[in-house]
Parts: C-alpha cells; sequence; structure tokens
C-alpha cells in the first residue's frame, strides 16, 4: 500500500486548507484511513479517521467541529477539510491506512497502521 499526502501550505488564522491522500496498491479488504499530525518537539497524534463501509469517522476532541475528513472509494482518495485553523495545528500531517476485514473499523492510534504517507506540512500563521 502506497500513500501520497499533499495540499498542505502556509495560511493565516482561521482561514481553511484541504490536504488530500492518494491511496494505491489496495488489491482486496477494506481500507481505513486515519489522519496524524506531528508538531516540532512534539509526539504524533491521531487526528481523524474514517472506515471504509458506512464511512464511520472519528476526530480527535481539539479539531472536532473544525475539520471534516471524507473519502472518495472509486477514486480511493481521501482527504481531511481544515476551517478556523489555529496556530496550534501547525504541524506536518500524514495520512495512514490499515487492510481491516471489519469494514466498520477506524480508529487513531498510530500503531494500528501499518502503511504511511510522506507527510505534508501545514503552517498557520499571521
Amino acid at each position: 500500500v502506497q500513500l501520497q499526502a499533499s495540499g498542505g501550505g502556509l495560511v493565516q488564522p482561521g482561514s481553511s486548507l484541504r490536504v488530500s491522500c492518494a491511496v494505491s496498491g489496495i488489491t482486496e479488504g477494506y481500507v481505513a484511513i486515519g489522519w496524524f499530525r506531528q508538531a516540532p518537539g512534539k509526539e504524533r497524534e491521531g487526528v481523524s479517521c474514517i472506515s471504509s463501509v458506512d464511512d464511520n469517522t472519528y476526530y480527535v476532541d481539539s479539531v472536532k467541529g473544525r475539520f471534516t475528513i471524507s473519502r472518495d472509494k472509486t477514486k480511493n482518495t481521501a482527504w481531511l477539510q481544515m476551517n478556523s485553523l489555529k496556530p496550534e495545528d501547525t504541524a506536518v500531517y500524514f495520512c495512514a491506512a490499515r487492510v481491516v476485514y471489519d469494514g466498520s473499523w477506524c480508529g487513531i492510534d498510530q500503531y494500528s497502521y501499518p502503511s504511511w504517507g510522506q507527510g505534508t506540512q501545514v503552517t498557520v500563521s499571521s
């Protein structure tokens, strides 16, 4: 499984940004997608995830109401729409994938995901 994250950039506080994750190499099974981020000097944290069946989603408390995860299974692409961005959202954002047999599963424990993209930098600053 290969993942390619893109769409990061420098934005002002209060702005919006959408990062994308292209997934390839899936041959069978369901694929759960997770978004994670790592700020300088901090541990990587889970931000959001989406399941393959029923599009079940989960968000960490700090982004609830501001971020929206979505996916297009026909295009094997996932997005993280980030609104009302804050300086504390500044981080490298990574997408990750896990092939699962429970299509309703998703989680934000980074150790549950074996496949990772290279990350895209999001900087929120005035």
